[in-house]
């Protein structure tokens, strides 16, 4: 099971006024650990106050651009986004997992395919580490990106689009949609909905027909109409990726621990945890979730967001039955497998047995 690493810090920029690029080390031999694949991320772990904070970060570095490095936007309130911007520096050691998630498509050099990218804000982190690997390692395909911002001043790692459309001429197109700034292009201002999809697909800004993948990273009301559009215009939920970012995540929140009143019988359920190969059974109520079961009987469980959408906890279910509340990231033929959210996975069953280490 994936554990903390050390990182150093080698350089800091900032992208934005508000956001910064993060260049990291790994360090003690662990660099084979830290090879990721186009879209992943990395979950950070750091002290504040005396609590510990767990954030994931999306890499935005292309697989042969030979550095590791994170993009960092500042979220009001935020303790750990914060302090990257305002505070860190080369030098400093951060601890992180290695990289997860699978938001990308598998890459073939002979292939020629049309990839379509929206990305609100941030969200271009996973989106830019996406398109420069696929433009850099499919030479006959190309890559539509639409990406959404308040306007020109927050538009992350604007330059280095303008580059790379350069250095890809004929295989990168980007239409920035900006929600304040006027633009010459009246379809460009505004919000990205499904109705302004639907609009960019019909007068040809994006060949929609002949799109093969389509990757959404953003907030979740944004991807949800980009994806309705998606599917009304012929694509299929296979033909579909997203990268959802949890913009509600408290920044300081202390996590809500478990009443300690002793609960019925018929209420309770037995977790036997496989995590590092040993194997230890609790028993606690239905109603807490599988994730704050381990952690409040001492297990190390993998945990980051809490939310739903990053998928660090990821476990399988190898005997009897959970109920998750919320999936934003785990794939349908994951969940078909019998793997969940620990986080948000509550027994149904009297007994259950769990994975974390499949």
């Amino acid at each position: 099971m994936a554990r903390f690493h050390d990182l150093t810090v080698t350089d800091v920029r900032k992208t934005i006024r508000d956001a910064v690029v993060v260049t990291l080390r790994p360090e003690n031999g662990a660099a084979k650990a830290f090879d990721f694949i186009q879209g992943q991320y990395l979950t950070f772990r750091r002290d504040f106050d005396g609590e510990e904070l767990r954030r994931s970060y999306s890499i935005c570095a292309g697989r042969d651009d030979g550095v590791l490095q994170v993009g960092i936007k500042r979220v009001d309130g935020g303790a750990f986004s914060t302090w990257a911007n305002d505070e860190l520096k080369p030098g400093d050691r951060l601890q992180a997992m290695p990289p997860m998630g699978g938001f990308f498509v598998e890459l073939a050099p002979e292939r020629a395919r049309h990839y379509l990218g929206f990305a609100g804000g941030s969200g271009i982190t996973p989106v830019l580490s996406i398109l420069k690997t696929t433009l850099a390692r499919e030479p006959k395909s190309s890559f539509s990106l639409v990406y959404a911002n308040k306007g020109v001043s927050s538009i992350m790692f604007r330059e280095e689009l303008e580059d790379l459309k350069n250095l890809y001429l004929g295989r990168l197109t980007v239409i920035h949609v900006l929600e304040t700034d006027a633009q010459e292009i009246d379809l460009f201002t505004g919000l990205v909905t499904a109705e302004k999809c639907a609009q960019l697909f019909a007068t040809g800004w994006i060949d929609i027909d002949n799109v093969d993948t389509a990757f959404i990273c953003g907030p979740e009301p944004m991807m949800l109409g980009i994806a309705g559009a998606l599917r009304e215009a012929g694509l299929d939920d296979g033909q579909i990726k997203f990268e959802l970012f949890a913009s509600a995540q408290p920044g300081r929140a202390k996590r809500n621990a478990a009443p300690k009143h002793t609960a019925s019988t018929a209420n309770q359920t037995v977790f036997a945890i496989t995590l590092d190969g040993a194997t230890q059974t609790i028993t606690v109520s239905k109603d807490t979730s599988l994730l704050d079961a381990a952690l409040e009987n001492a297990i190390d469980a993998p945990f980051a967001c809490r939310a739903g959408v990053c998928s660090t906890c990821r476990c399988r279910v190898l005997e009897g039955e959970v109920e998750m509340k919320t999936n934003h990231a785990l794939e349908d033929y994951e969940v078909e497998k019998g793997y969940v959210l620990a986080c948000q996975s509550h027994a149904i069953t009297d007994t259950v047995r769990v994975d974390f280490d499949q």
